[in-house]
């Protein structure tokens, strides 16, 4: 027989898919539809977590697949959380029946980074930073402090913080506030300086650093962000939130926003409503390049199965997890380790010079590696575990306008033309 019927006469050469659970997102150009569900597939086995990355240059594709793929998983009543710094998810919203949360410095919106669930009852505690809530809370603090620094908070300045935290509880019946922290550090009570056998003038000097350069967010240019209570009617019960940074996206400081906004959100998660979310953090860089906050960010991507939450990170190329430190750095450890922590890798087109990082970082095979930087537009290598999969994405016709990011350029289609039996193009 010739080759054109031995795949019928034996169909066991090719790989057998994911299954049919789930949102379809395009072809297995071995054959057959491609369909995936971390849910479904972390429920079955194939995963052992629900994490995702996505990389690809610029124009290969990727923000059309984290657009199309957010939108189909509504039909299955998923959720979506989404840290917007470029602000190119405003067609999606439109879409949902949303309206972007937009954070600007002096803007109407305020969200406070250090809101704690209500089953957090017991944050009123004396030992607050032991609860759940206070633990939390520290960790954003000295994340968000030592990325501001720097540098690494010493043990002098940590311990300033849990006592500030501490403070800033028992004075409130609210959540405390950044503004409220900076306050305890900058004039601490005689009772915080008393638990760590020291007097107030010394434990208000081990603690400056930190207050002043948290102050930027609170009275320099970043203010009127996350400088007070979250603003009152803001509705996380949708099946679309978007977090629209993108008046900010040229400041250096958009790490350190994009974590005090994903802070937030993740405040929320532990509230536990019982729905299954997919978060994604588009730029995902500017997060990793602090190395407290990579911490952090590490520390809430081994969060997601307690949370019932599947993390996307978005990047151009796995040289944005090296160039984020030092070679052999901690930071290029945590970046990458990221990785570990996302069983599921969707890869679109690379650059040549990127084969031998992929084929490292992502344990390729030489030949996986090498076609990377053959990948046509829409077309991506997907590793779900240790399996392999070459998907072409589709889009349909009513979806190309939620998927947009090329509205200056001259139009053309945002993957290769073909039209399917399905409808779907």
């Amino acid at each position: 027989m010739t080759t054109a019927h031995l795949g019928a006469a034996y169909p066991f050469i090719c790989e057998g898919g994911l299954g049919a659970d789930g949102a379809l997102i395009g072809e297995d150009l071995l054959g057959g539809w491609f369909v995936y569900d971390p849910f479904e597939l972390y429920a079955r086995g194939i995963l052992t977590n629900p994490n995702m990355v996505v990389l690809g240059q610029i124009g290969r594709g990727k923000s059309a697949f984290v657009k199309s793929y957010l939108w189909r998983q509504a039909a299955f009543g998923r959720r979506a959380w989404v840290i917007d710094p470029k602000g190119e998810y405003s067609s999606l919203a439109s879409a949902w029946g949303t309206e972007p949360i937009r954070l600007r410095p002096g803007g109407p919106i305020r969200l406070n980074p250090l809101d704690t669930g209500p089953a957090e009852a017991d944050c009123r505690r004396p030992d607050v930073t032991q609860t759940e809530s206070g633990r939390r809370q520290t960790e954003l603090l000295g994340s968000l402090a030592g990325a501001c620094l720097g540098r690494p908070v010493t043990p002098r300045e940590r311990a300033a913080v849990e006592l500030a935290l501490a403070s800033a509880v028992s004075r409130s019946s609210q959540p405390p506030t950044l503004p409220a922290i900076i306050s305890a550090l900058l004039d601490p009570s005689a009772q915080a300086a008393a638990i760590i056998r020291t007097d107030r003038a010394t434990l208000a000097e081990d603690g400056r650093d930190v207050a002043l350069e948290l102050r930027r967010l609170v009275e320099g240019d970043l203010r009127g962000m996350f400088d007070g209570p979250t603003t009152p009617g803001i509705d996380l019960d949708g099946s679309l939130v978007v977090l629209d940074l993108s008046a900010l996206y040229r400041s250096a400081a958009l790490g350190i926003l994009m974590t005090c906004a994903t802070a937030w959100l993740q405040a929320a998660l532990a509230r536990g409503d019982g729905h299954r979310r997919i978060v994604v953090i588009d730029e995902a860089w500017a997060i990793l390049a602090n190395l407290g906050v990579a911490r952090w960010l590490q520390a809430s991507w081994k969060l997601s199965r307690a949370y019932g939450v599947a993390n996307v990170a978005v990047l151009h190329r796995l040289s944005d997890l090296g160039s984020v430190g030092a070679a052999g750095s901690e930071q290029v450890g945590l970046a990458q380790g990221l990785l570990s922590d996302s069983e599921t890798r969707v890869i679109y087109g690379q650059s040549p010079g990127e084969a031998e990082a992929s084929r490292q970082l992502l344990g390729l095979t030489t030949t996986e590696a090498d076609l990377l930087s053959q990948l046509s537009r829409g077309v991506a290598l997907w590793k779900v575990g240790r399996r392999s999969f070459l998907v072409r994405h589709r889009l349909g016709p009513s979806e190309r306008a939620l998927v947009d990011t090329d509205a200056a350029m001259a139009a053309r289609p945002a993957v290769p033309p073909g039209p399917l039996s399905t409808g779907l193009r």
